[in-house]
């Protein structure tokens, strides 16, 4: 498994880079890690141009009606998306993509070529 930050100050400290360290073994994406990620980079994100925005698109199809239904709501979204045929390979077709489309930019907006 690895796992990735979003750079922010808070997850910049020594100690969780310790943490990150020690526990993912050298397979932590971030600033400051083994592995560097561009700053503000939501477009390389699969949680950001994709995961987010179609849990909430589901959570919100109608107005929610308290706390228990928001988190009810939350956790059939998220089981949902595990129950698409074919979901994970179509975003890491898309994270491949838009990393290569990067590249091409020289690290610049892409966006609009997607």
């Amino acid at each position: 498994m690895w796992f990735q930050h979003d750079g922010a100050p808070a997850h910049f400290s020594l100690n969780v880079r310790q943490y990150l360290d020690q526990r993912f073994l050298n397979r932590w994406i971030g600033r400051g890690g083994p592995v560097a990620w561009p700053a503000r980079s939501p477009d390389l994100n699969p949680l950001d141009f994709f995961l987010w925005g179609f849990v909430t698109s589901l959570v919100y199809e109608t107005p929610v009606l308290g706390e228990e239904d928001l988190l009810a709501r939350v956790m059939a979204a998220c089981e949902h998306v595990q129950t698409i045929s074919g979901i994970f390979h179509r975003i890491r077709k898309s994270m491949n993509r838009r990393c290569h489309l990067c590249i091409e930019e020289n690290g610049q907006h892409f966006e609009h070529l997607l």
